[in-house]
């Protein structure tokens, strides 16, 4: 399941967008210093919503010059299915890097991060350990980034969450780990994280 799709009428043709680039790109600044967690050295996870997605397909139509319904469709189709509908998050994940020995050392080994990550729930004043919400990736979107030696430096990755879990979410501790072999990294959630993402969670 994902969440109310963007249409071609969301997306302004090229002068509308320059009226509104501005105050649009300011208030996804914002917006994304609350839904950019760094997750240990090199690993970044940017989580989405429907503005987030609609700005990356407004600025790649104007880098791109995209100007026909034909082009801005193919756009649509292909982050669609990243917004996040009621009990879901979608995040892109990031491996940053600087330069050519970086990557010759982080892309070699993080092959198959994608399928690590994963969100722990601690629920205030309940006893146990944490409830885990692993990640879900699209197999044939991740074998067009992917290769059995490397990998690549940008994925999607989305989580589903059960009613109680959403509750728990609102009021726990939540904190977003990767337990892949070469990388076992680990970052709790700071308030106003936790609470843009909740916003997600109750669609």
């Amino acid at each position: 399941m994902t969440g109310k799709p963007l249409l071609l009428e969301d997306i302004a043709d090229a002068r509308a967008y320059e009226r509104e680039r501005e105050s649009f790109r300011t208030a996804i600044i914002e917006l994304k210093k609350k839904r950019r967690v760094h997750v240990g050295p090199v690993v970044t996870l940017v989580f989405e919503n429907r503005d987030t997605l609609r700005f990356q397909i407004q600025e790649m139509a104007r880098a791109e010059r995209l100007l026909s319904d034909q082009a801005i469709q193919t756009e649509l189709d292909t982050y669609n299915p990243l917004v996040p509908g009621p009990g879901e998050l979608s995040a892109s994940l990031f491996i940053e890097l600087t330069n050519r020995a970086e990557m010759e050392h982080w892309l070699l080994r993080l092959v198959g991060i994608e399928n690590s990550v994963r969100l722990e729930i601690t629920p205030h004043n309940r006893p146990g350990g944490p409830e885990v919400v692993p990640c879900l990736v699209d197999e044939a979107h991740a074998a067009n980034l992917t290769r059995a030696h490397t990998t690549a430096a940008v994925h999607f990755v989305q989580f589903s969450f059960t009613p109680a879990q959403v509750d728990d979410f609102r009021s726990g501790e939540v904190a977003v780990a990767i337990g892949h072999p070469e990388y076992l990294e680990r970052t709790v959630l700071g308030p106003a994280t936790r609470d843009s993402l909740a916003e997600d969670l109750l669609g």
